[in-house]
């Protein structure tokens, strides 16, 4: 069973993703928070496999709160950040923190079911409609690194295939689709590209994308 905590300050909402994960065979609600402090203290008490936290609660935001808990010693809760508000700074607050996804309140809920099963799974992800465009953003201002790092030599042609695709936003089935494979051939791709590479999950594999200049900006430089 994938063990989750809810915070949010909103009763209502709170109510309609409990019933939500009352439908999934695989899921349960553990404890609730309506506020940034509780969610926190829940988290460290409950231990939760994932916490789904809004952005704007009271006493604590969500992004101080997924800050909070990730640096907790001894922490093993993956965060899920939820928000209405696409703004890019949240986004490269949640990214740094440490979270393992930032995804708008107007996802279908299905698709928010989705992501907390690749939270659980230990696999990271953003919201398909602010990807691209933030995580650009996030990786302009890190620190210059060479077009061609040594270590993409490691990777077979096909798997720099899957390494663009996912720098793209694409998910499992999409990439299945276009490289016309299995899913299962296409996670496999996954979990060599970031073993290669080094990297914790597919988020930091788009942040890497970009930052080594292996994806053209928006004006196709």
């Amino acid at each position: 069973m994938i063990r989750v905590l809810l915070a949010d300050d909103h009763a209502m909402f709170r109510s309609g993703m409990r019933a939500l994960l009352d439908t999934q065979p695989d899921f349960t609600c553990v404890g609730e928070a309506s506020d940034g402090r509780e969610a926190v203290t829940e988290t460290a008490r409950l231990r939760p496999d994932v916490a789904v936290l809004d952005v704007r609660m009271p006493r604590l935001d969500g992004l101080a709160a997924t800050e909070a808990i990730l640096a907790a010693p001894g922490n093993d809760t993956r965060v899920l950040v939820l928000t209405t508000y696409d703004a890019d700074e949240y986004v490269y607050r949640a990214l740094r923190a440490g979270a393992s996804g930032f995804l708008l309140k107007s996802l279908a809920p299905e698709e928010l079911v989705a992501a907390m099963r690749v939270a659980a799974r230990g696999d990271a992800l953003i919201d398909p409609s602010v990807t691209r465009r933030l995580v650009a953003k996030f990786a302009a201002v890190l620190e210059p690194a060479a077009a061609e790092p040594p270590e993409l030599a490691r990777l077979t042609s096909r798997e720099r295939e899957v390494l663009l695709l996912l720098a793209n936003a694409c998910s499992n089935a999409e990439i299945a689709r276009q490289l016309h494979v299995g899913e299962e051939t296409v996670k496999t791709h996954v979990s060599r590209v970031l073993s290669k590479l080094g990297l914790p999950d597919r988020v930091h594999a788009v942040v890497y994308a970009y930052r080594h200049k292996l994806v053209p900006d928006e004006r196709g430089a």
